[in-house]
């Protein structure tokens, strides 16, 4: 592993870390906020490939396991791993490597509508399905009640999705970026 992927991993785990400094949404029906760091979690995918992409992903889950307040609203601790959200949190290494996979696959054709289709399908969807299953789970509510309360992050979640592609592209575009963008992928 060189210094300089490592460099790009620790630099997207501190954006992940940044974006919980962003003060989470509650919802009054469902014990999950709406939280900006998704959006990081989507552009560890896309910008730095499967492995180092999910590497950055471990890292931050790692801190916060360790009792690191980077969750949004100031969270960390194991505590968090045990609550309502560990759904979305154990996703998140998933939806970055699965990201990533398909970003290292089709590296020279990713446009923006690719790219927010790689989101919404490995990202969003995934994320937002087996969260909303654990949480259920968690909390022993059914799992179509839970299902349906969480569609209420996809509205949201799809902007994000959007937001992460276009910065993606407007990277993929410049040429110094786009080269190291290539390495990260072998």
């Amino acid at each position: 592993m060189n210094t300089k992927f490592l460099v790009y991993t620790a630099l997207m785990t501190a954006i992940i870390a940044v974006m919980g400094f962003i003060p989470a949404i509650p919802l009054p029906f469902i014990p999950v906020p709406i939280v900006l760091q998704n959006v990081g979690i989507f552009l560890a995918g896309i910008l730095l490939g499967r492995r180092y992409g999910t590497l950055s992903v471990i890292v931050f889950l790692l801190l916060v396991f360790m009792g690191a307040p980077l969750l949004s609203g100031g969270r960390g601790g194991y505590g968090v791993f045990v609550g309502p959200s560990v759904g979305f949190l154990i996703m998140y290494p998933i939806v970055a490597f699965l990201i990533g996979w398909m970003r290292d696959k089709y590296f020279e054709t990713l446009d923006f509508k690719r790219t927010f289709a790689i989101i919404v399908i490995f990202g969003v969807v995934l994320l937002d399905l087996v969260g909303a299953i654990v949480m259920g789970f968690v909390i022993h509510m059914p799992l179509s009640k839970a299902i349906y309360l969480s569609l209420t992050f996809l509205p949201g979640d799809l902007v994000k999705a959007a937001i992460a592609s276009l910065i993606a592209i407007a990277l993929f575009n410049n040429p110094v970026v786009s080269r190291i963008m290539q390495q990260l992928a072998k």
